[in-house]
């Protein structure tokens, strides 16, 4: 099972058949991997698409150079240059290229059980990783006006302290003409269930000015 399909073949080349075979191997699983990055995940269409081409991509190449690993290698790696000329993602997104690499590179060596199984461990951890409960309360970003006669330093801490774990001050800026201050804090909650608690005991400490909770921008991770 985890022997290559393409054994002889530096002298007498590649089949149509053997081809095909790893070409459609490599699609399928392209869109596993497609597949499993999407759960509890936020993804693009685009690179959905690019996750299931790649290892067809990949594989193509180490077969076009029929089985000489080091010059497919070499080739690849001219594609990294592409790194230079896109967006940076985040740390799963990496991972799932990486993995795409990975998998194209075994079906092009023609290892499809390989193959295979990395794409099975690699899904499954995953996807049990991913539905592990976090063990705390989602991080929420916290905006509060207050007036500019108020002096910021501490005057939510005791409220904090009742309602919140890890409090952090990330930004303090002038609204309405400078006649406000908005604080920005990120936060995590000890219980969902206390948030409308939390929001009445700041609103009576900053005279029922504006307060805005909800949930943190999209963050990139990066590696």
């Amino acid at each position: 099972m985890l022997e290559s399909v393409l054994t002889e073949t530096v002298n007498t080349g590649i089949t149509m058949g053997q081809f095909s075979l790893c070409t459609v191997t490599s699609v399928l699983l392209g869109a596993a991997l497609a597949a499993v990055h999407t759960y509890g995940n936020r993804y693009s269409r685009s690179f959905i698409l690019t996750l299931v081409l790649l290892p067809v991509m990949v594989q193509t190449v180490i077969m076009l150079v029929n089985g000489n690993l080091g010059t497919g290698v070499a080739v690849m790696g001219a594609f990294s240059l592409v790194r230079f000329r896109s967006m940076p993602g985040n740390a799963r997104e990496i991972g799932s290229i990486f993995l795409a690499m990975a998998l194209g590179l075994a079906a092009g060596m023609g290892y499809l059980g390989t193959a295979l199984i990395l794409m099975m461990v690699a899904g499954g951890v995953t996807i049990l990783l991913v539905s592990l409960p976090s063990g705390r309360a989602e991080r929420k970003e916290l905006k509060i006006t207050i007036p500019e006669n108020l002096d910021y330093s501490g005057i939510f801490d005791d409220i904090f302290e009742k309602y919140t774990k890890n409090p952090v001050l990330v930004r303090v800026r002038t609204v309405n003409m400078g006649s406000l201050y908005e604080l920005c804090y990120h936060v995590d909650l000890k219980s969902e269930s206390i948030e409308k608690n939390m929001l009445d005991d700041i609103r009576c400490r900053n005279g029922n000015l504006t307060i805005v909770c909800g949930r943190l921008p999209d963050g990139r991770e990066e590696l």
